[in-house]
């Protein structure tokens, strides 16, 4: 619509406390880059990015995400608490007279961002890469302790992580190494597990590196 204004960075804070219908509102701008407002569809300003935070399961009011919805989540870090002299930091901050949410300074420009992004895309994945995520794949749908295994936009979630951290570590080919240390963050929270799994409290994570440990890493990669 005329004078609608886009964010390109959207914070969804404790999004489990919302109802499901706004949860699934979020589909298609995670998955296509734009919305729909009475029959016309908009383009999403680019770089795009939804981020967002959640409560425990099991606090009061909560509402699980569905499966699509998950999985349209790039990645999931849990943050934890700071260490105690972090936690002096941000209180010394806050008690200095000063203002630090004021104080922010943008690092780097939307073009910069795109530009990354070009560069990740460039770093090679040889074929043995590509079967190693395939095996992967393939192995969490055959597990007995998955109701869901891995889907297909999960396993190129996969690979473009690994070239991720392919290129901040400075190269432009992506090793095993990269799939491995990329494989929890990208893949555990988009596992559903079975209600056997669950009544022996194993959880995405335990049941991911078993997966994982059940697949033949590639020893030569061209």
């Amino acid at each position: 619509r005329p004078g609608m204004i886009m964010s390109q960075i959207i914070l969804a804070d404790e999004i489990n406390r919302t109802s499901p219908k706004t949860q699934s509102s979020l589909l298609e701008v995670m998955e296509e880059g734009q919305v729909s407002v009475d029959g016309t569809t908009y383009a999403m300003p680019q770089p795009f990015i939804v981020l967002a935070t959640q409560n425990p399961v099991d606090f009061v009011g909560t509402y699980p995400l569905p499966e699509a919805q998950l999985d349209r989540f790039f990645m999931r870090v849990s943050i934890g608490y700071p260490t105690v002299e972090e936690e002096a930091d941000i209180l010394e901050r806050y008690t200095s007279g000063k203002k630090p949410m004021e104080e922010l300074r943008p690092i780097c420009t939307s073009g910069d961002i795109l530009r990354l992004q070009q560069e990740v895309e460039k770093v090679y994945a040889a074929k043995e890469i590509r079967s190693y995520i395939s095996n992967i794949a393939a192995a969490s749908r055959k597990s007995g302790a998955l109701q869901l295994g891995i889907s297909t936009r999960a396993a190129i979630s996969l690979l473009r992580a690994a070239q991720a951290y392919a290129l901040l570590d400075g190269r432009d080919f992506v090793k095993p190494e990269d799939v491995q240390k990329m494989a929890e963050p990208v893949l555990a929270h988009r596992l559903v597990l079975s209600p056997e799994a669950r009544m022996r409290n194993m959880t995405a994570q335990r049941i991911l590196a078993n997966v994982m440990g059940a697949v033949q890493v590639p020893v030569k990669v061209k």
